[in-house]
């Protein structure tokens, strides 16, 4: 990949789509691999509901590498907004590139972004305080 961005803005659908093609090349692990993934999925998901945590040392580099690496590698922040996103989706792709995906909400009439999640907030599945 010739860019290497480190903020990832995008809309809904292109997230899902990136959910859906992760997830789907995960699932088509077998055996100790696929319990490997899972135990990665699960663990990361813990500490990100408990903590806001979104690294883990160990599966970082095991399983989640090649995912970073579909960005490039370097994303430190994501952006999504014009349209709800499920919170799985959400807590997913965070666990999957490392980094906040900041949901916002605005319209027209309010000069564009008028609430936005905290890059910090471990909470997925709203679209945060006012701007």
């Amino acid at each position: 990949m010739v860019l290497k961005p480190t903020l990832f803005p995008s809309v809904p659908r292109l997230y899902n789509r990136i959910y859906g093609k992760i997830k789907d090349k995960l699932n088509l692990a077998t055996g100790l691999k696929a319990s490997l993934v899972t135990r990665a999925i699960n663990s990361k998901l813990y500490y990100l509901k408990k903590d806001g945590c979104m690294t883990h040392r160990f599966y970082d580099a095991l399983v989640f590498n090649k995912t970073k690496a579909l960005l490039g590698g370097k994303v430190k922040m994501m952006i999504t907004g014009s349209a709800p996103i499920a919170q799985d989706v959400l807590e997913f792709l965070k666990i999957a590139f490392c980094a906040p995906i900041c949901e916002g909400y605005g319209m027209t009439e309010s000069c564009g972004g008028s609430t936005c999640t905290y890059p910090e907030d471990p909470e997925s599945g709203h679209v945060g305080g006012p701007m």
